[in-house]
């Protein structure tokens, strides 16, 4: 029976015009961006969409168990190139799928077996589209090449390690879709370089919610990003982590990365703040996104020692709120501030130097004639 499932979908997905086939693979490999992207103006819901299955390709090449380093870099590498125009998709294509195990989800399979439809989408996007796509895809798949040579087990060196972990996977999405955007509207690309920066940290912000939200699934799997130095100097040595825990210095070192996180996100709303507020469609992209970050961590800070992920997972509620709270105020900056304040009330003061960027950058903004 799950055979005849499996080919059902697939005849299902090979039937589907463009547009379609995108909206149902992000449907079942991340339900957040198939949510979010249809925000997005017809103009760029298509490339935005297209540019998130790239991502999602890379990352089961990364993810994938069956692999050693060595195939997943010489995978990365062809996959690079295949989005280029260098390379054909169906070679690539072929050698991967029969790889794939188990532990891969139909729809990602489905992905990797559908790789030619969708980078047939990315070669039909616009000069300025594509190289935004091709560029992230270059940085992202040669960065997290890199890290999968480390020893994850017991966290990543330090916060410097941990920030370059999170540009190369989060940061230059962040980049990417910035370029879309200010592809897509000169008044958003009047303040491009500002906002390429904040993306980056937009990208970190989320980043870091996910790496302390999936604290324990990471830890069943022999993996921590966590920065080892940030819980030294709190006195705990990340080698001693363990589930159900009772270890107040190790949240000491927790809540600072709540708070390094909760300034990303701050900044991830003076990025929104430079959307203008009749493109109430990247707005509501943004802010659905940064919502959910927020909300997250307020609850894995109100349970610092949980032991699940499903513990501190937000609900369908909270998500309604975000949509909700979102509509209301999203052309009013006042108004959109005041509900970032107010949802992060209780949470860790967010980090000064990451703050400084934002104050550097709108003060930038605000200074020009």
């Amino acid at each position: 029976m799950n055979g005849n499932r499996s080919e059902n979908t697939t005849t299902e997905l090979d039937s589907l015009p463009d547009d379609a086939l995108q909206a149902r693979l992000l449907e079942g490999v991340s339900r957040t961006f198939a949510l979010t992207i249809p925000q997005l103006p017809e103009g760029l819901a298509k490339p935005v969409s297209n540019a998130y299955l790239l991502c999602r390709i890379v990352d089961t090449i990364e993810d994938e168990v069956s692999l050693n380093s060595a195939q997943k870099r010489e995978f990365c590498s062809q996959f690079i190139d295949v989005v280029a125009g260098r390379e054909v998709p169906e070679k690539l294509s072929k050698a991967l799928t029969p790889l794939l195990s188990d532990q891969t989800i139909p729809l990602e399979r489905e992905l990797i077996r559908l790789m030619p439809r969708v980078i047939a989408i990315t070669h039909g996007l616009d000069d300025g589209q594509r190289e935004a796509l091709s560029q992230c895809v270059a940085i992202m798949g040669k960065g997290m090449a890199e890290f999968q040579d480390s020893d994850l087990s017991h966290g990543l060196a330090d916060m410097q390690a941990m920030d370059s972990y999170c540009y190369h996977v989060a940061g230059v999405v962040g980049e990417m879709l910035t370029r879309l955007f200010c592809h897509y509207s000169p008044e958003i690309d009047s303040h491009h370089d500002v906002m390429m920066k904040l993306g980056v940290s937009f990208g970190q912000g989320l980043q870091m919610t996910n790496i302390l939200k999936d604290l324990w699934d990471d830890h069943s799997r022999g993996v921590c990003w966590l920065p080892r130095s940030i819980f030294a100097a709190k006195g705990f040595d990340l080698a001693d982590l363990q589930p159900n825990h009772a270890n107040p210095k190790f949240v000491e070192g927790f809540q600072h990365l709540i708070g390094i996180a909760h300034a990303h996100l701050r900044n991830a709303l003076e990025y929104t703040l430079l959307i203008p507020s009749y493109e109430t469609g990247i707005r509501e992209f943004c802010l659905w996104a940064l919502g959910m970050a927020m909300l997250t961590l307020r609850k894995i800070n109100a349970h610092l020692y949980f032991s699940d992920s499903r513990q501190v997972k937000i609900t369908r509620r909270s998500v309604k709120a975000v949509i909700v709270g979102s509509r209301l105020a999203r052309r009013s900056n006042i108004s959109l501030k005041s509900l970032f304040y107010l949802v992060g009330r209780g949470l860790p003061i967010p980090d000064r130097q990451v703050l400084a960027l934002a104050a550097t950058v709108t003060t930038t903004v605000k200074s020009k004639p």
